[in-house]
Order: structure tokens, then C-alpha cells, then sequence
């Protein structure tokens, strides 16, 4: 396998975008979801390269070594242009891996799916997308917390990064607030610290503070999508998700793997993502 290395894209806004690229032939990208950095998805970056791919996964901005130069605008342009800014830093990514002029394709993983939808709607040119359980609050899900982004405004505006994640963990993920304190002094919390100013990003993805199914975007998804789902997940409503985003796409289709919560091994899903990018 060609490892490529560290390397960056410029976005149209000026910020950098830092990305790694696996092996030599099309491009397919994965695009990581909240507090997810480039590190998140490499080994499935590099089986895509095993087998014939140019894997690439790169930081979304305010992540990593990418840029961001969205930080500190005020709220109204944040809400008001955050999605496009990312369309464009994943334009800019596909630009510089995409050498050999063969359509690439991409892969998102749950929120970052919702940015998938987006770009594929914008009509960013891929032969194919692919997301795993991206959590579009269809019917059967819990209800969305009140006022989502701008509770996550206020902690960024006081500067308080553990409220972001205590916030993020009980009031959308679910988790006991025991189990929280429990991720306290492992090696996952000073990252994920590092990343909640970022997850506004990824909640204005999946359509700010609603983060109901966007028919309207859907409809403009006319590449073939294959939706994801894990054997793990045992919430029937993420599981599910995959089933109910197919369903809503022009050409879509759902495939359940052999994984954990909310996540499939790079030996099961890469081989499956190479299969549907191949077809």
C-alpha cells in the first residue's frame, strides 16, 4: 500500500484542511462525524488502499491540524453558512486526491453523513455516497433537546468545553451522567475536549435544532447511496436510521454489518464500501 502522508487542501474561505491518503486509484473519502478527527477513520483509509482505492480521511475544520476561519464569527453567519463552508472544505479535499479523473466517491459517518447528503445535494461531483447510521430524528426516536445550538453556544461563549460534552453525552447520546464521569482520565477526554467547539458544526448538518429527515435535500441525492447499519446497535431507532434515510433516497439502498454500537470494524466496512464504490 502507497502511503501518502499528511498533506493539505486549501478551502475556498482560505483554511486549511489537513488530510491523509492511502494507496493509489479513486478517490474515497470518509468524512468523520462529531468528535471525530482524522485519526478516527485512518485504518479504514487504509484498507480502501489495500484494496485498490485512494483512501483519504481528513480533519473537518476546527479539527486537528485543519484551520478554521468560521471561529468567532458571530452567531448568525456561523448557523447561515457553517454547512457550505464544509461543502467547500470537502471539495477541496477531493480536488487534490482525485488525480487520475475518475469520480470519487465518499463515506460518512453519522453526522458527518448528514454532510455527505449535503455536498451530494450541492452537487459536489462523486460517483457514489455512503453514510453509516447518520441520526435524522425520524419517528421512534427520543425528541431532540431544546434549543440545541444555541445551548451549545453558550458553553462555547463561556468557554466551558467539559459542558459541552457532559451536555452532548446525557442530553443527546443518552449516557448516565456516571458514565460520563467515568470517561474522566481516560485517553478519549482531553480529545474530545478538544473538538466540542465543533460539534455546532455537526449539528447544523442534521439541520440545526430539528434534526428531522430533510425531504427536500434528500430528493437532490441522485447518485446511488448505500445506508449503513451496525448488528451492534441495539437502539432500534439508529438502527433503523439507515433503512429510513434509503427509503427517502432517490436511489438508495441499506445493508446491515457485523459491528459494535455505532460502528463497524475497518475489515468488515471497508471491504463492503469497496464493493458498492466498485458496482
Amino acid at each position: 500500500m502507497q502511503m501518502n502522508g499528511k498533506q493539505q487542501a486549501t478551502s475556498a474561505d482560505g483554511t486549511t484542511i489537513a488530510y491523509e491518503a492511502y494507496g493509489k486509484g479513486p478517490a474515497a473519502v470518509i468524512v468523520g462525524g462529531a468528535f471525530c478527527d482524522r485519526g478516527s477513520f485512518r485504518d479504514v483509509a487504509q484498507v480502501l488502499g489495500d484494496l485498490g482505492f485512494t483512501g483519504v480521511t481528513y480533519d473537518r475544520r476546527g479539527r486537528g491540524d485543519s484551520g478554521d476561519e468560521l471561529a468567532g464569527a458571530d452567531s448568525d453567519t456561523v448557523r447561515r453558512e457553517a454547512v457550505a463552508r464544509e461543502v467547500d472544505d470537502l471539495t477541496s479535499v477531493l480536488a487534490e486526491v482525485n488525480e487520475n479523473g475518475s469520480a470519487p466517491s465518499i463515506f460518512g459517518v453519522s453526522s458527518g453523513g448528514a454532510l455527505v447528503v449535503h455536498a451530494v445535494a450541492a452537487g459536489v461531483p462523486v460517483a457514489r455516497a455512503a453514510s453509516l447510521e447518520v441520526p435524522y430524528r425520524s419517528a421512534g426516536w427520543p425528541p431532540a433537546p431544546t434549543d440545541y445550538i444555541g445551548t451549545l453556544e453558550r458553553f462555547e461563549v463561556a468557554g466551558d468545553r467539559e459542558g459541552i460534552l457532559r451536555y452532548f453525552n446525557t442530553e443527546v447520546v443518552g449516557m448516565p451522567e456516571q458514565a460520563v464521569d467515568g470517561m474522566r482520565g481516560t485517553a478519549m477526554w482531553d480529545p474530545m475536549l478538544a473538538l466540542t467547539y465543533t460539534l455546532k458544526y455537526d449539528g447544523l448538518c442534521l439541520g440545526g435544532d430539528d434534526h428531522g429527515l430533510p425531504t427536500e435535500t434528500l430528493a437532490r441525492v441522485t447518485v446511488p447511496f448505500l445506508a449503513v447499519c451496525s448488528s451492534g446497535t441495539a437502539q432500534p431507532w439508529l438502527h433503523d436510521s439507515a433503512q429510513v434515510l434509503a427509503d427517502a433516497l432517490p436511489d438508495g439502498r441499506a445493508v446491515e454489518l457485523q459491528g459494535g454500537f455505532h460502528q463497524v470494524p475497518a475489515p468488515v466496512l471497508a471491504p463492503a464500501l469497496a464493493d458498492f464504490f466498485r458496482s
